[in-house]
């Protein structure tokens, strides 16, 4: 199977200008539900929080995302830059998706990112809370 290419990172400090595209190919490649893209944007060693799981490494991070596309289905992501400072940067975004059952649900949260000197995410730590919608409710579509 064919690995996708993934553009070289960019690397901080950051000015408004690459923290905003920073934080477009991001959305973009978890938009692809694509574990291994995703994967590529962290170090090897890279520390994860996602709500009131932790754990650290790109093998983690693989299975933790496919697992989450398993059960989000449809989903559509948003994110947004909040702020930005040297090798920092924090999002707010909103997702949605729905389950096997056809349930929508909305996303709200915030990310804040710190990178190394590469521009690969060494660290990662996410507050997000789900709500239920109607399907005719959607905005990310």
């Amino acid at each position: 199977m064919e690995q996708p290419t993934v553009p070289p990172p960019i690397k901080p400090p950051f000015t408004l200008e690459t923290a905003l595209a920073k934080v477009k190919a991001a959305e973009n490649a978890w938009n692809s539900k694509d574990p291994h893209r995703v994967s590529l944007a962290y170090t090897p060693d890279s520390e994860w929080r996602n709500r009131t799981e932790f754990f650290t490494g790109r093998p983690a991070i693989k299975e933790f995302l496919t697992r989450k596309w398993q059960k989000e289905l449809d989903y559509k992501l948003m994110k947004e830059l909040w702020c930005y400072q040297g090798n920092r940067i924090s999002v707010r975004f909103e997702y949605e998706y729905h389950d096997d059952s056809g349930q929508w649900f909305r996303a709200h949260g915030n990310e804040h990112w710190e990178f190394d000197d590469e521009g690969l995410m060494r660290r990662r730590d996410m507050s997000a809370n789900d709500y239920p919608i109607q399907e005719s409710e959607r905005k990310y579509l």
